[in-house]
């Protein structure tokens, strides 16, 4: 079978997206909805475009959970310089969503927290020449009044302070492994969550004493955390790629996206969330 055949039969396979990625719509030139569930309403990848290479229609973006907030705002830029487009923004775990791709679930742009998930979706053909676009780190947080008196990682191998880390297979979890090996600390998580997100809501939420989760969802969540640096010695990265989709079926709008992405207008706006810039 050609690989064209085993792209297209990947593609006509039955998507199980919505069971395990939350997809958020933002309005048609403004940005309404951004960050609600859009559900069974958010249109197909590629709804509505034109095959001619114009910038219109409806792509589907898949993107790391940690890009929730930067890339809410670039989709609400894109539909305004691209009047007639829609951005459906569909965030999960990038171990998740790369599965989720190479099993054909429809999209146009991969945007993940990892180059190891990335290169999961390039080696299945379903994607080509990625562009690493950012880079990001891991902090410390607690609840605001910080209840354990967490001072630093050290703190967080005592049994009496609980912890929240992501999945070992989540980019957070592995970049987290990699911290922990470095300090040379043994933690014992009490949970590990699903995405970086679900580390930040136990903590907001108090159920848990201190979580590991990147600089950029820290500053998302302002003042119901607080912050404990780790020390940079002992912290670690994780490099963020983008591409467009080889199953796109609207390949201008994918390619427009991902262009936003990597201009001087993306490159401010994930700046102000606290994303490095690639080395």
């Amino acid at each position: 079978m050609s690989s064209t055949s085993r792209i297209a039969s990947r593609r006509a396979a039955p998507a199980a997206v919505a069971a395990l990625i939350t997809v958020a719509g933002c309005g048609n030139g403004t940005g309404e909805g951004a960050g609600e569930n859009a559900g069974s309403a958010a249109p197909g990848a590629g709804s509505g475009a034109a095959s001619s290479g114009r910038v219109t229609g409806t792509i589907t973006v898949m993107a790391a959970a940690s890009l929730k907030e930067s890339f809410t705002s670039l989709a609400r830029t894109f539909e305004q310089q691209h009047p007639g487009t829609k951005v459906v923004l569909s965030f999960g775990p990038s171990s998740g969503l790369a599965g989720q791709i190479t099993q054909g679930a429809p999209a146009d742009v991969f945007a993940s927290a990892s180059r190891k998930n990335m290169d999961q979706v390039t080696q299945a053909g379903d994607a080509a020449s990625p562009t690493t676009f950012a880079r990001n780190q891991l902090t410390i947080v607690t609840p605001a009044s910080n209840p354990a008196k967490v001072r630093g990682l050290s703190d967080l191998t005592k049994p009496s302070v609980k912890t929240a880390v992501c999945q070992a297979q989540v980019p957070c979890g592995v970049v987290a492994a990699t911290v922990f090996r470095k300090a040379g600390v043994t933690v014992k998580p009490v949970t590990q969550e699903v995405d970086v997100k679900a580390v930040l809501s136990k903590v907001t939420l108090g159920e848990v004493d201190a979580g590991l989760v990147y600089v950029t969802d820290a500053k998302a969540a302002g003042t119901k955390v607080a912050q404990v640096a780790i020390p940079a010695d002992d912290n670690a990265s994780t490099d963020y790629p983008i591409a467009p989709l080889t199953g796109s079926k609207n390949p201008a709008t994918a390619k427009a996206f991902v262009d936003l992405v990597l201009s001087q207008t993306g490159r401010q706006v994930l700046t102000g969330a606290g994303f490095a810039a690639p080395s």
